[in-house]
């Protein structure tokens, strides 16, 4: 049997984020893990105008960081059991660059990650979080997609 020690799971407080959260919520009992919630800030660039080029907004992405942990703390509170470790991470950057960072860093066994498709050229140009997740991880991805068939019950 595999140990799994520690989840890393992201969140963007979607549905489809939290259906994944509720996912990692039964791998952590099951395997007595340990949940690391990850919450990433894309920075926010404004583009001002041709002769200045773009403008960051520090503000904005303070606030959202800000935000972000107190959302992550709330979260925690309300929906982990007890007897569960969580706790979270709040991080600015490209959302799966940073997913994988964490999960490098925490010595992740599992993610466990929401998706929904992209689909035409929306796909082609963006693709999506999850796939590059799955394609760069340094561990195992749990993709969790809606709506199919769950085995975990909300």
């Amino acid at each position: 049997m595999p140990q799994i020690t520690r989840i890393v799971v992201p969140i963007d407080f979607s549905e489809y984020s939290k259906k994944a959260f509720r996912y990692a919520i039964d791998f952590a009992r099951s395997f007595h893990a340990e949940m690391v919630l990850v919450y990433v800030v894309e920075p926010i660039v404004y583009p001002a105008d041709f002769s200045f080029g773009q403008v960051a907004l520090p503000s904005m992405e303070r606030e959202l960081l800000q935000r972000g942990e107190e959302q992550l703390k709330n979260l925690i509170d309300k929906e982990v059991p007890d007897g569960i470790a969580a706790r979270s991470i709040v991080r600015s950057g490209k959302p799966f660059v940073e997913i994988i960072q964490v999960a490098k860093e925490e010595n992740a066994e599992l993610i466990i990650i929401a998706t929904h498709g992209h689909s035409g050229i929306e796909h082609v140009l963006f693709g999506s979080t999850a796939e590059k997740v799955v394609r760069k991880a340094p561990c195992p991805v749990l993709s969790i997609r809606s709506p199919e068939r769950d085995f975990v019950m909300p």
